[in-house]
């Protein structure tokens, strides 16, 4: 029975969150103070948690312009160089072979970061535009996966990354400050996006060892953290329609 268990142990938990050697050491020899393994497992966990929780970061902001009707205080290109970022990582990340823990979530924001780009077109009344992005988009992510594509301009992409990052945020930034208030971003989505950041530069630093990459999470956590600031610093501000309502 103890050898079943074991055995059901060792296949949850290799090579999913440990390797064998780790597994190994810590479940066979119970050396449960080995550093390297445990900073394996803790990377691991904290990837796939940020993986998992990827799937509806978005999607409060997603549901918030959809009740709203409105996309008012969201900068249309602040969302289309987030998506620039996130297309850049998830590209690099698949063409180096870095494992799905130290990027996955760079798949399920792409999605979400383009339906609220073409939410922000279609509440803008120019719907035909969104379809036309939609499609012009997709075909040149086929084009950027396609192995014609040089290693090197997948290299220059996620080296764009972080003038993408710094750029987008501060446009956000400062719609943000000219309206005197946050309108339809979401608080949820914009802590969420700040805490992952955070914890991806442990997980780059740990899993793939690439400074491009680690860098890039830095710059992102302190333009994300820039957002969150204005959140709580706008928090009771009202958007004018808003106030409008309520008199």
């Amino acid at each position: 029975m103890a050898a079943e268990e074991e055995g059901l142990l060792k296949r949850a938990l290799v090579p999913l969150l440990l390797p064998e050697k780790c597994y190994d050491q810590i479940f066979v020899q119970w050396d449960l103070l080995h550093v390297p393994c445990l900073k394996i497992l803790l990377s691991k966990s904290l990837g796939l948690g940020i993986v998992a929780g990827s799937l509806l970061v978005k999607l409060p902001q997603v549901f918030k312009i959809l009740k709203a009707k409105s996309a008012e205080g969201l900068s249309l290109q602040s969302v289309m160089l987030e998506l620039v970022a996130l297309t850049g990582t998830m590209v690099y990340s698949i063409t180096n072979n870095f494992p799905f823990s130290s990027w996955g979530e760079a798949l399920f924001l792409l999605f979400q970061t383009v339906t609220i780009c073409f939410l922000v077109l279609h509440y803008r009344g120019q719907t035909m535009k969104g379809v036309t992005f939609l499609a012009c988009y997709a075909l040149v992510l086929l084009a950027l996966l396609s192995p014609l594509t040089p290693q090197a301009v997948i290299t220059l992409l996620q080296a764009s990354n972080v003038p993408a990052v710094v750029v987008g945020r501060l446009i956000q930034a400062a719609t943000n400050y000219q309206n005197g208030h946050t309108g339809q971003l979401s608080a949820i989505t914009v802590f969420l996006l700040f805490g992952g950041s955070l914890a991806r530069i442990f997980t780059s630093i740990q899993e793939t060892g690439d400074p491009l990459m680690a860098g890039t999470f830095v710059v992102s956590s302190l333009c994300n953290g820039l957002i969150a600031a204005q959140l709580l610093y706008y928090w009771n501000a009202k958007a004018p329609h808003e106030k409008k309502k309520q008199q």
